[in-house]
């Protein structure tokens, strides 16, 4: 079997509600997927969802390999873009080829993902994440009901601007899932984005800390201050979660060896292969791991061959428009099935009918860092009428 050529696509994921972070927000809800298909000569195709930077030099590693390959595969991109490829979208693309690679893996031995890796359990806990840091207090908890009814009994608040609001969402967060938890105490985790810095970390989470138990406070200051997130885990009660945005195991080891991570979060987007080396790292050092993305579906079969794995973020509850999952949530967890590969399938008709719904690559949101981040005196008024300019501040 031999890699032939590859395909991109680009689809949208419609929350149908604005969705956001302390960066910024996406008021009509509407954000770019690209996707990636491998093909081979056996008629074999394999689904990465991730970017297409540099696709053309990071595919001429891997053309006319055997796609079975796939670790070996992965360090051959990882050399081919040395100069650039432990770098954001660039490392998203080697991320997309190689969950595509491994899904072709898969499907030519008849089994799904999770249970080629040596996964024995299918069901994956999950956490609720809302991206819902533009939402009223109705809206805020109308989403948490649907979350619930999944039966999901934890869950990430995205916040960081404004201590009251955070805590006040928070608890109201808590008391949905208690109630739906029949009294059981339910996990609350809140998501700052890197928006603070050390002082203002530890003074914020302190201050919510006085009312409210937090199982971890994710992302509290730049991704690669080191001791900056060493410090913040000294200073507060709550676990300190970071990782995401870090490509390459050279990244995330500083942090690991300095102590200064308690849960240790990889993205979607960086691939199979990376996620099975950093929870390895982790392994080594007795700390978990944590899936994040928004549709995690290569992370979530890896996470059942891995040791560590604690829980993994379940953002939307709806797919990209045009893409089709075989897995399911209930009862609090990702439940993974039984088709070969990752079970993705993409109808490129109804991705090519949605292309009018495509938000044009440079609109704002939270991808872009607001020029006040880290150093706001006062806390930012955030409305749902104001969200916009107000998190773009």
């Amino acid at each position: 079997m031999r890699i032939t050529g590859y395909r991109i696509l680009t689809t949208v994921q419609d929350w149908g509600r604005p969705i956001g972070d302390a960066n910024g927000v996406y008021a009509d809800g509407r954000v770019r997927v690209p996707i990636v298909l491998v093909e081979t000569d056996v008629g074999l195709t394999g689904v990465g969802l991730g970017p297409h930077v540099e696709i053309e030099s990071v595919f001429a590693a891997i053309e006319g390999e055997d796609p079975r390959c796939v670790t070996a595969l992965y360090d051959r991109m990882l050399r081919r873009t040395f100069k650039a490829g432990h770098a954001g979208p660039v490392f998203g693309t080697i991320g997309a080829l190689d969950t595509a690679l491994w899904d072709i893996k898969a499907q030519a031995a008849g089994e799904p993902l999770w249970r080629l890796l040596g996964g024995r359990d299918r069901r994956v806990p999950a956490y609720a994440s809302g991206l819902d840091i533009g939402l009223d207090d109705d809206e805020f908890v109308a989403v948490h009901l649907a979350y619930a009814d999944r039966g999901l009994r934890a869950a990430k608040v995205k916040g960081g601007l404004d201590v009251d609001r955070d805590r006040h969402r928070l608890t109201l967060v808590r008391d949905v899932l208690t109630e739906a938890g029949r009294g059981a105490r339910p996990s609350l985790m809140l998501d700052v984005n890197e928006t603070w810095t050390r002082k203002q970390a530890v003074r914020h989470v302190a201050e919510i800390e006085r009312t409210l138990d937090l199982t971890w406070i994710e992302e509290p200051v730049r991704r690669w201050d080191v001791e900056g997130h060493a410090a913040v885990g000294r200073g507060v009660r709550a676990s300190v979660a970071t990782g995401e945005n870090l490509t390459g195991l050279e990244q995330h080891r500083p942090l690991i060896a300095a102590g200064a991570v308690d849960v240790v979060q990889t993205a979607a987007v960086w691939g199979v292969t990376h996620f099975l080396r950093v929870a390895t790292l982790a392994h080594a050092h007795d700390l978990p791991v944590s899936p994040i993305g928004t549709t995690p579906v290569g992370l979530l079969h890896a996470a059942t061959s891995v040791p560590n794995h604690l829980v993994s973020e379940l953002q939307d509850l709806t797919p990209a428009l045009g893409v089709l999952l075989d897995h399911h949530v209930e009862d609090g967890a990702f439940v993974l099935g039984d088709r070969p590969g990752l079970g993705v399938r993409v109808d490129e008709e109804v991705i090519a009918a949605s292309a009018h719904l495509l938000p044009h690559p440079t609109s704002g949101g939270a991808h872009i860092r607001p020029e006040r981040a880290g150093h706001r005196l006062h806390p930012a008024e955030v409305g749902r009428e104001a969200a916009g300019a107000a998190l773009g501040a």
